[in-house]
């Protein structure tokens, strides 16, 4: 029972430190239009700490994560932050607008695809968050919940 028990540990230590990953690269471009027709495109945001999160609107943890990210957007997008929402629904804008309406998202919000997320190396869970330097690179990869704290000390040392 020891050696399950060890193991198990094991395995949830890796899994919490597989959470957090500092990935290396330039981050892949994209450009896609928000339900307004405008144009986001990651490359021109170069400049910018921005934050690329992948969520859905059925997405329990995503859901709770965005009222945080929200507060913490309105602290410091004006310091040069900027956050692309890239929602996975696959009702797209019929499932997407109106939530994001509904939860007030005021930062831009795209609907990825396969090879979006393909080019991301692929995201196995939601909700999963990219950091991305002035420079355009990947400085960190988050998978799951992120408290609104945690958000913000993340933002805090890229900026």
């Amino acid at each position: 029972m020891s050696r399950v028990r060890a193991a198990a540990v094991v395995v949830v230590l890796l899994v919490l430190t597989a959470t957090v990953v500092l990935a290396q690269g330039k981050a892949p471009n994209f450009t896609l239009k928000t339900a307004e027709g405008q144009t986001v495109e990651l490359n021109k945001l170069q400049g910018k700490i921005v934050v690329i999160n992948f969520w859905a609107t059925w997405c329990g943890p995503c859901r709770a994560e965005i009222p945080g990210m929200l507060e913490v957007y309105g602290k410091y997008r004006d310091r040069g932050m900027e956050i692309v929402g890239v929602s996975l629904d696959r009702g797209g804008w019929t499932d997407v607008s109106p939530f994001v309406k509904k939860m007030k998202i005021s930062y831009p919000v795209v609907v990825g695809d396969g090879p979006l997320t393909e080019a991301y190396g692929g995201i196995d869970a939601i909700p999963t968050t990219f950091i991305v330097d002035r420079k355009g690179n990947i400085i960190n990869r988050h998978v799951g919940y992120m408290s609104k704290d945690d958000f913000e000390k993340v933002i805090k040392a890229a900026l």
